[in-house]
């Protein structure tokens, strides 16, 4: 059975940070609201061809979003819920499917039920709502308690998401969501390390008020299918392929990335059929264009990204080549960009031709995944679907290569390159000869 994600590709953007919101917030302070700012980036992301956005975190918190202290209220330093009704509406008025991150394995030290804790003690009816509190020790505030939080983090204090309080807490809060601004899936952060139970008893209750809802969760390492599975999440992000995009271009190795696709989709994958969510750069990692030792392969390596099984997203400005490493912090990786600003447009007609075939072609949305040849700097793979192939060349080399790829059998065989309509190609006695300019890539409608 298909689903709208199958034709999805996302648009992915960090609110707080492209708003240009204060980095701390002042909780006496009025709601101002800079989510109108994204309405000209709905525009844009309408006009690449970008049919699916996904909002980072909108509640509010006391700085970078992940820390939250009220799930009922959009951040004041973005507005108000008619700001993100408002926004989410126009998105759908242009066919753009809208997720929003739930960020629900910890909160905030500014959360009122933890506030609630450290006035009142072992007195609080909130004690069981984090794991591993104890009223004994101290921790770096010296609150002369301790409690579990996400990697070291004090300031991220957990849930115990166990407890039937913060459940219904949460479970209301998804709800009012779903009914208040219409959303059509959640991001689940930090999913690796949250209780298995909740995520399935979260699909149930999403699930079964919008059937097509779609979860996906933030999963760095391990096998995705603990946690995307019929009754729990639909989707994982794909990290493991994150870095093989663009360590293999880097390192002139694209056996990396081979073996990855290979051992998720090949004929013995083990991720056939999951639409993984990839991404080439995000809110937390660096950017690609700053990823990547040779800019020239910033194409190919898109194309292998939206040719590629799974649900493709693209990174707010990376369509502009924006740089951004985490040496120089996380706002160098969530800046404030205007679109009235000059920037390279290189990308831009390459990254439409991109989407266009991703959001036409069956074989893309659907298709198996077949390696036909590989090399250091070469990758040629095949997808088909219903009686349609696409095949994805690639040269990561400083310089031209002619090599041939195995297409079947002994049939003359017409190939149009979707990145250059102009280019026709014809694969005689099952072999397909190719001539490849320096760090370029093809996309062959067979």
């Amino acid at each position: 059975m298909t689903h709208w994600i199958d034709k999805t590709v996302f648009y992915h953007i960090y609110p707080l940070g492209l708003c240009g919101a204060p980095e701390t917030n002042d909780y006496q302070l009025p709601p101002v609201p800079r989510l109108e700012a994204l309405f000209p980036w709905l525009d844009h992301m309408a006009g690449l061809g970008c049919n699916g956005l996904y909002l980072g975190p909108l509640f509010e918190s006391h700085s970078h979003g992940y820390d939250t202290t009220d799930y009922y209220h959009v951040d004041r330093r973005l507005g108000e819920s008619q700001t993100l009704a408002g926004l989410i509406d126009r998105a759908h008025e242009l066919g753009i499917r809208v997720i929003l991150d739930g960020v629900f394995n910890h909160v905030g030290r500014d959360f009122w039920a933890f506030r609630d804790v450290l006035s009142n003690r072992q007195e609080s009816a909130f004690c069981n709502w984090f794991s591993g509190l104890k009223f004994e020790g101290d921790n770096a505030y010296h609150d002369g308690l301790i409690y579990d939080c996400w990697d070291g983090h004090q300031n991220l204090v957990k849930l115990n998401l166990n407890d039937e309080g913060v459940r219904g807490h949460l479970f209301g809060a998804v709800k009012r969501w779903m009914e208040d601004f219409h959303i059509d899936g959640l991001r689940l952060d930090a999913t690796d390390v949250i209780d298995k139970g909740f995520l399935s008893d979260l699909a149930r209750l999403t699930k079964s008020i919008k059937p097509d809802f779609w979860l996906m969760g933030e999963v760095v390492h391990g096998d995705y299918r603990q946690w995307a599975s019929p009754e729990r999440l639909d989707s994982v992000t794909n990290y493991e392929c994150f870095k093989g995009l663009y360590s293999s271009f880097n390192d002139h190795n694209m056996f990396e990335m081979s073996w990855s696709l290979n051992r998720q989709f090949g004929p013995e994958g083990m991720y056939r059929g999951l639409q993984l969510y990839n991404f080439a750069d995000n809110h937390d990692v660096n950017r690609v264009a700053s990823l990547l030792k040779n800019r020239s392969n910033l194409l190919p390596l898109y194309t292998i990204l939206f040719s590629m099984p799974g649900v493709p997203s693209i990174y707010y400005g990376s369509e502009f080549a924006q740089q951004g490493t985490k040496e120089s912090g996380d706002s160098s990786l969530r800046p404030a960009l205007n679109l009235t600003e000059q920037h390279d447009t290189s990308l831009i007609e390459p990254l439409k031709r991109l989407i266009r075939a991703r959001k036409e072609h069956k074989a893309l949305q659907s298709g198996g995944f077949k390696q036909l040849y590989l090399a250091s700097d070469q990758l040629a793979f095949i997808r088909e679907a219903q009686g349609e192939a696409v095949l994805t060349v690639i040269n990561s080399a400083d310089q031209p290569v002619s090599f041939e790829i195995p297409v079947g059998d002994g049939a003359e065989t017409r190939f149009y390159d979707l990145l250059n309509p102009e280019r026709l190609l014809i694969g005689r006695d099952g072999r397909l000869q190719v001539e490849m300019a320096a760090n370029s890539s093809m996309l062959l409608k067979g």
